[in-house]
């Protein structure tokens, strides 16, 4: 049985200063499925995710999640709604530890007002173990016990780039955004990265939009393939479908 759809992207564009950075780009991504975006630098690949969360206002074509219209809703508002993702710069409070970085991700989960939870009494204390409960699932998922309480910017870089899906994962979304989890990681450090996104498609039952250069990966862990060239889509299937297209080979994996 066909899975059902959960986000729908149709006739995309966008434009900065007269130049095209999307130009009729659709695609859909399915229930728990991993849809990979690939193509050159500057291909567009990130202006689409930021499209999907509310970073960018595109000019035409419309975006639905879950059946509901979210095109040039505000940030905060989607990611309520189950849409959470990684950057390609890290996002981190460098200055706290794994397990506050988590906690801070959970922000608009919070439900208790200042009072209650500055007493720690009640209903704040209820949803204060709660939302440690939930962060403490994440770190022995990511298998960051060791470094729970460890102060973000005196660990490598692997580690904060599992830190950093671990704060889209504390968010509790029904869509992952990742864009380049793996850039700049050593083999085995993408490895473990790999072997993590896996465990939350086939756990977590997540879907997951994921735009990485590394093509091993791509092809290994990917259910479909959206490809890119100058914001244009040249071509979509599955990963040996993609390995054959003489459009994708002359555009980005080389003649």
């Amino acid at each position: 049985m066909e899975k059902p759809t959960i986000l729908k992207v149709e006739d995309l564009y966008l434009t900065f200063g007269g130049v095209s950075a999307l130009v009729g780009v659709s695609f859909e991504v399915k229930a728990g499925e991993i849809l990979s975006i690939i193509g050159p630098n500057g291909a567009g690949k990130t202006s689409v995710l930021n499209c999907i969360n509310g970073f960018y206002k595109p000019e035409r074509g419309e975006i639905t999640f879950e059946g509901k219209r979210i095109t040039r809703m505000r940030p905060d508002k989607i990611a309520r709604m189950g849409i959470s993702r990684t950057f390609q710069n890290i996002q981190l409070y460098t200055g706290l530890s794994t397990v506050d970085n988590l906690m801070a991700a959970r922000h608009f989960h919070f439900k208790t007002n200042f009072l209650e939870s500055a007493l720690y009494f009640g209903r704040g204390h209820r949803e204060e173990i709660r939302h440690r409960r939930m962060v403490e699932e994440t770190v022995e998922f990511l298998e960051m016990q060791p470094y729970r309480n460890t102060i973000v910017g005196s660990l490598s870089y692997g580690l904060r780039k599992r830190i950093d899906l671990g704060r889209a994962l504390a968010q509790e979304p029904k869509l992952l955004l990742l864009d380049e989890p793996m850039a700049g990681m050593t083999l085995e450090e993408k490895e473990d990265m790999a072997r993590f996104i896996l465990d939350v498609q086939e756990e977590r039952h997540m879907a997951i939009v994921l735009i990485e250069h590394d093509m091993s990966v791509v092809m290994d862990i990917t259910d479909r393939i959206v490809v890119l060239d100058f914001g244009r889509k040249i071509a979509e299937g599955v990963p040996a479908e993609i390995k054959q297209n003489p459009l994708v080979i002359k555009a980005y994996l080389g003649e």
